[in-house]
C-alpha cells in the first residue's frame, strides 16, 4: 500500500511564495507519476502539475506555468511543488497523487492517480 502525505500549507499575501511536500511511503516501487491537484470551494479538482519518477518530466496546467515548479528527490520519494508568485485564485486545498500510467509523460487527468494524499490547505490572501 502506497502512503501520501502533503504538507507546507498555509497562509500567504498575494505575490508570495510557498513549498508543499509530498512524501510517499510504502509500496514506493509501484508508481510512476506523481501529480499535484487542487480543489477550491465549489469547483471540481483539477490538475496543477505533474512529474515522472524516472525521467523527471514534467507537465504545467496553463494558468500556473512560469510560477510554479514541480520536482523530485528520488532517495526520500518525495515531490516538491515550489509555488511563487500566488494570487488569490491559487487558493484551494492542494492534493498530491500517484499514478501507474506506464508512459514516459505524466498526465494531468485526474482519472489516471488512483492513491491520493489528504491534501493541505494553501489561502492566498491579504
Amino acid at each position: 500500500q502506497l502512503q501520501l502525505v502533503e504538507s507546507g500549507g498555509g497562509l500567504v499575501q498575494p505575490g508570495g511564495s510557498l513549498r508543499l511536500s509530498c512524501a510517499a511511503s510504502g509500496s514506493t516501487v509501484y508508481y510512476n507519476h506523481i501529480g499535484w491537484f487542487r480543489q477550491a470551494p465549489g469547483k471540481e479538482r483539477e490538475g496543477v502539475s505533474c512529474i515522472s519518477k524516472r525521467d523527471g518530466n514534467t507537465d504545467y496546467e496553463e494558468s500556473v506555468k512560469g510560477r510554479f515548479t514541480v520536482s523530485r528527490d528520488n532517495a526520500k520519494n518525495t515531490v516538491y511543488l515550489q509555488m511563487n508568485s500566488l494570487k488569490p485564485e491559487d487558493t484551494a486545498v492542494y492534493y498530491c497523487a500517484a499514478s501507474r500510467l506506464l508512459r514516459s509523460e505524466c498526465t494531468l487527468d485526474r482519472s489516471w492517480y488512483a492513491n491520493w494524499g489528504q491534501g493541505t490547505q494553501v489561502t492566498v490572501s491579504s
